[in-house]
This record gives C-alpha cells, structure tokens and sequence, in this order.
C-alpha cells in the first residue's frame, strides 16, 4: 500500500459522518475542556479557531531549530509554564499537511495537558513548502512526502526527543523525562517505526498509521508485512478507523493479535480515516474525543510512573 494516502478520499460513504458526532458529548462532558470541545464541535469539520490559542496562560510555544547533520531544521513546540526537569514529553509526527494548523493546535493542547511537545517540520529542508492551513489538495504534499528518506526523517523524530531533553538539562535518552513518540497518518508510521527503532521512547500512540508494509492491500495480510510487530518494544496504543479504506480493519485486527508489549488498539466504527483532523471533513467528533482521553490516559501510565 502507498505511504501517502489521500486523506480526503479515504474513507467508506457507508455511513454518514454526521450521524455520530454527538454520541460522545455527554460522557465528555464531565471530562477535560479539551475533550469537552472535541465532543462538541458544532464548528468542526472546517478551519476554526483554535482548542488551545497560542496566547493561552498556561502555556509556552515557540518556533524552534533543530541540528541535523545535513542541516538544520524548524519545528513547533510547546510546554506547560511550570514544566520542571522531570515533565515528561511527546514528539509529534505530523500527517502529509506537515506543521498545519492542527498539528500545531494539537501541541498546544499536550502541553495544556501537561507535557513538553514538540513537532519537527519534515519537509523544512525543502524549498517552497505550502502551508497546510486550509490546504484541501494532497498532490503539492505527496510529492514531498516522496521526497522524504526514512533514515533521515527517524533522526528528525530523534531529534525532537533530545530537544525535549536538553530543554529540562538532561542528558539524551536520560529518563525522566520519559517520552512518548505519537503520530498520525504518515506521521502514524513514523511513529511506529520508532517504536522499533529508537531507545528515546517510552510509549507509542497511532493515529491511523500503516499496518502493512511492503505488501499492497491486494489479498489477506502476510506474515511478512506484519513482522515488525515482534520487534516493538514500548507499549503501543492505537487508533484506526472502521470506514477506512486505506488501513483495513482486518489488518488492524491481525496486527493487536501479534503485538508482545501492552497494547491497546481500538477500532472506531463510525469512523474513517484522518477521523482526529477537526478541520477538514473527515473529523468525528465520537472517536476523537475517546481517542484523545484515552491517548492521555495513555501518557499518564507510561510517562508519568
């Protein structure tokens, strides 16, 4: 299957989207405001303002650099004004709109809820890079998505990891702060990638990151393209969508029955993919508001003990 899935047709018309959006507003109701407004969402499935605006008092962001041997690249960060040595931290892998207004908005909110996150900008080493606000055609994003090596791009998420601890003055790898790594869509197979990979993690949520790799979604699920799963080594939540046409249910199915370290995936049934992305149209608001509690949840068993 493509790495670079069309974000806006992704999704099965089976169902109809606006169906769900309140069945999870009243049990979010007594829950944090940022799952409150997620559940709400009478505003979402387009560009709106803001969960959490970057004048927020609670908070601090910033446009940061980050070294790389080829060169240096941007990233958005963010991290609660009372963040000590010991807050623990998420890097966020972004989807194929790269640093968009969602992402960014969703930096804010980590570190509304207590943590020091940061997203690297992957396509910054390009020149001319759109800007995914509002964007509603994939194509100028895919090609740089094409672009991206994954060697490079598994430095870049390592990259953040260490920003996030020489921010608090420790040493890289050095626990607390302990971190987690998460990711959607593209961003989501990055993020599982360096499950496998990269010793600066300690815990891993997907968002509709691919399940098979080096297979097509042609036929049942070979051992092969689920190999991987024997070799991840932090707890793993994951994300996925019923509807979604990209990432198969079933696949996502066979992939929680491999996995060896604590895990929890769900599968949302009124939901596609890209469900989270409150500003385009394929948001529902039921399985964003229990995939954000719970990835909090998530957060605070892993990184917070």
């Amino acid at each position: 299957m493509s790495d670079h899935t069309d974000p806006v047709d992704a999704t099965s018309p089976d169902l109809n989207r606006k169906a769900f959006i309140g069945l999870s507003a009243g049990a979010a109701a007594a829950s944090a405001s940022i799952a409150t407004a997620l559940a709400a969402g009478e505003e979402f499935g387009a560009p709106h303002p803001p969960i959490v605006p970057e004048n927020d008092r609670s908070i601090k962001w910033q446009n940061v650099t980050l070294p790389r041997p080829d060169k240096p690249i941007g990233a958005y960060a963010a991290w609660p004004v009372n963040a000590t040595s010991s807050t623990p931290g998420v890097v966020v892998c972004q989807a194929i709109w790269g640093i968009d207004a969602q992402l960014r908005d969703t930096v804010r909110r980590l570190a509304k809820s207590g943590y020091a996150a940061i997203a690297p900008a992957l396509y910054s080493r390009f020149p001319d890079v759109p800007s995914g606000d509002n964007a509603t055609d994939y194509k100028p994003f895919s090609a740089l998505a094409q672009q991206l090596v994954d060697a490079t791009v598994d430095g870049d998420i390592a990259a953040g990891a260490t920003w996030i601890r020489k921010r608090a003055g420790a040493a890289e790898e050095q626990r607390p702060p302990k971190i987690a790594v998460m990711g959607f869509c593209m961003g989501g197979a990055i993020a599982l990638r360096a499950s496998v990979d990269d010793a600066n993690f300690d815990a891993v949520v997907v968002f509709y990151g691919k399940v098979r790799w080096g297979q097509s979604n042609d036929g049942p699920i070979t051992d092969m393209a689920l190999a991987w799963t024997d070799k991840v080594r932090v707890p793993l939540q994951g994300n996925y969508g019923g509807r979604d046409t990209s990432i198969l249910p079933d696949d996502v199915r066979e992939m929680a029955k491999r996995l060896t370290v604590p895990n929890d995936v769900k599968i949302y049934d009124e939901a596609g993919h890209a469900f989270f992305d409150d500003t385009r149209e394929s948001y529902v608001a039921s399985a964003a508001t229990d995939a954000w509690t719970r990835a909090l949840g998530w957060f605070s068993k892993y990184l917070t003990t």
